[in-house]
């Protein structure tokens, strides 16, 4: 179920265009994978994506082995800056997983052969939805029906479950990977954080009838200590947010 994306009732997607836009946070953090999904850049050199993107949950996909990852370049007709991926890295709760419980852990880390100079987003725990302010939830991704756009999105979290955020952001392929960010407080202001990856469609039972979701791995205080070990190679500055 994953490969589809669903629209649900009118599409409140919209192209960022122009390059005001393209080049301000946060839109220009989001890159595109050589394996169409996308990505966040979360530091200089660290991109966040999909454990789908990459791999299967049993080999790498197709291409995965030479990735690259691609940075827009605005302009009359915006094109990509291929940077090549020097290493990856997958949960463990990936690999091999049974279907019903993979996309729990559906994430992914990879470390680029060179610094970029665009500000990346931070990275946060993924907090209780009354913490989220409007309890909304926003992405930006390289929608396969909008070639060379890169496309936002914004909506309301319906439901939460300690690995997922179940919501009805419309999404087409290509968003996958996506870093999904919410406004956290932060002392008296207010700050933009990744707190979870778009990972796909889900149906969920929901007090006895099927109902359908697109969904965002949520960002647990373990998930995020582990990906900020991956990132730094310690578990000193790896206290949960």
């Amino acid at each position: 179920m994953r490969s589809r994306r669903q629209i649900y009732g009118p599409d409140i997607r919209f192209s960022i265009r122009g390059q005001r836009f393209l080049t301000d946070f946060p839109f220009a953090a989001a890159v595109r994978l050589s394996t169409g999904c996308t990505g966040v850049l979360v530091t200089e050199r660290h991109v966040l994506t999909a454990a789908h993107c990459i791999h299967d949950g049993h080999d790498y996909v197709q291409g995965a082995r030479k990735l690259r990852v691609g940075f827009l370049r605005p302009g009359a007709r915006p094109t990509l800056r291929w940077v090549h991926v020097k290493s990856t890295r997958i949960p463990r709760g990936w690999i091999g997983a049974p279907a019903e419980l993979s996309m729990d852990y559906d994430y992914a880390l990879l470390e680029l052969r060179r610094r970029q100079s665009q500000p990346p987003m931070h990275l946060a725990a993924s907090p209780p939805l009354e913490s989220l302010a409007g309890r909304r939830v926003h992405f930006s991704g390289f929608d396969s029906d909008r070639p060379g756009e890169l496309v936002y999105r914004s909506c309301r979290v319906q439901q939460q479950t300690i690995h997922l955020l179940y919501q009805h952001c419309d999404a087409r392929p290509g968003a996958s990977g996506s870093g999904v960010y919410g406004r956290l407080r932060h002392g008296d202001r207010w700050e933009r954080k990744v707190i979870g990856v778009f990972s796909g469609h889900q149906w969920v039972e929901v007090s006895g009838e099927p109902r359908e979701y697109n969904v965002a791995v949520r960002l647990t205080p373990p998930k995020y200590a582990q990906i900020c070990y991956w990132i730094s190679g310690t578990n000193s500055s790896c206290l949960y947010e």
